[in-house]
């Protein structure tokens, strides 16, 4: 492999090399996320809220992200996008520190998802932001050397919220005696690691030639230029396939996703696993975040081999069938540990090599002149596909019970294979897409 380029500071008009910045931006990037979409839910969990309000209320938080093109272009307009992410990461370090006052209040619950909010809509423009910088930091030849990189940093960000957060907020909620308290000291902690982003990035990040607000465009021209996006987009050939792809492909895992952590955490009393909290950390944390990462890959070797249509339906099974371990929890409630840790690594594994064919879809949809923006309605669609189901989940589970509602996540899998049979793609899509993957 040819290493980076060693002039890239001279290029970009500084001394800094990509490895001060590119790893700790990426930490930056998915801490927040799996912050607002994991963590969350169990500490809700911990702190007794029923099932119904958080897949509504967190699954709500998805909406930045559905939303995120419609103001993606202020962010080239307006300042630079070194500015907007130091900015952005000193505001989710704010809005972090509000849920961590706000945990141990009466009205924590009304508190602290409004400090989510602002969290989800300062981790989403700080999405835009960063990745654009990522663009303009680097010469094209060090984006693509980069790109595992700034991709690793990513997972361990996950592995550090859904596992080592969690497993020691399980600590704290033992030595404290205080669920509240040790939640709101994570949270704390969560703070003071994102002003330390900022501070680092401040001086860190380079300052590219490139990395200046666009001229001046008028209101009209905005205007038009939404509207040409958009327009173009929906008159793709097939859009209506495209859209219920789009939304179906993961219409049983976007329940399932809401409803696993409960399960685990909840008294076998009332059909759940009864695990610690520090235990659901370990689970998702380490051996189901490394069975994800091992099923992205090998799905990512297997469609640049064969390309998507030779893959597709093997991915839409991978992604969908394993969630047949979910049933067989719930009706046999395991005693060993170690059980439940095969089954949830089956299922993140059959996730990871699933997932890959809805990323190459969507850059399949996105190819053409504005591949950019249409990529970027497409993840809106994504995050609009996770939302709705995901609200509904809660209701239902609570109405059916555990063992039933995860029979019903598996018939739930049927639109998503009715779909993935109907789309059209190109036979030789994806051979070459492996990098985009």
């Amino acid at each position: 492999m040819t290493e980076p380029n060693s002039e890239i500071g001279t290029e970009r008009g500084t001394s800094r090399s990509p490895w001060t910045w590119i790893p700790s931006l990426y930490l930056a990037e998915g801490l927040p996320y799996v912050v607002i979409m994991t963590v969350s839910v169990i500490m809700y969990k911990r702190l007794e809220i029923s099932n119904t309000e958080i897949a509504l209320y967190t699954s709500w938080l998805y909406l930045p992200w559905v939303i995120k093109p419609l103001w993606s272009p202020f962010v080239d307009l307006i300042k630079t996008k070194r500015l907007w992410v130091v900015a952005m990461q000193l505001l989710i370090g704010g809005g972090l520190a509000g849920v961590a006052l706000t945990v141990p209040t009466d009205n924590f619950f009304q508190y602290t998802l409004a400090f989510l909010w602002l969290l989800a809509f300062s981790s989403a423009t700080h999405d835009i932001a960063a990745d654009g910088f990522y663009m303009l930091g680097l010469s094209t030849h060090d984006q693509a050397w980069f790109v595992g990189i700034r991709s690793t940093f990513y997972r361990l960000a996950m592995l550090a919220g859904q596992g080592l957060l969690v497993m020691l907020a399980g600590y704290l909620e033992g030595s404290t005696g205080s669920i509240p308290a040790a939640w709101s000291i994570i949270f704390f902690v969560l703070a003071g690691t994102f002003v330390g982003f900022a501070l680092w990035h401040f001086w860190a990040l380079p300052q590219p030639e490139e990395d200046v607000p666009k001229p001046y465009t008028s209101a009209s021209a905005v205007f038009a230029g939404f509207v040409e996006t958009f327009r173009t987009f929906f008159q793709k050939p097939g859009i209506g396939l495209i859209l219920a792809f789009l939304m179906l492909y993961r219409f049983a895992e976007a329940q399932l996703v809401k409803m696993a952590s409960p399960f685990l955490l909840d008294p076998r009393a009332v059909g759940g696993l009864g695990l610690s909290t520090g235990e659901v950390g370990f689970v998702y944390g380490t051996v189901g975040l490394l069975a994800l990462t091992a099923g992205g890959i090998l799905g990512g070797l297997a469609a640049a081999k064969s390309g998507l249509k030779a893959w597709l339906w093997w991915m839409v099974a991978a992604i969908n069938l394993p969630n047949a371990v979910y049933i067989v929890l719930s009706w046999t409630a395991p005693e060993s540990f170690w059980v439940v840790n095969v089954a949830v690594a089956v299922e993140q594994f059959g996730y990871g090599f699933g997932f890959t064919a809805y990323m190459l879809y969507m850059i399949y949809v996105a190819d053409g002149p504005n591949k950019t923006s249409h990529f970027a309605i497409c993840t809106g669609f994504m995050a609009l596909g996770m939302m709705l189901p995901g609200m509904m989940s809660g209701k239902i589970q609570e109405f059916l019970g555990y063992d039933w509602f995860f029979v019903w996540v598996l018939l739930a899998t049927i639109p998503g294979f009715i779909v993935s049979g109907l789309v059209p793609i190109d036979a030789e899509f994806g051979k070459k897409e492996e990098e985009a993957v």
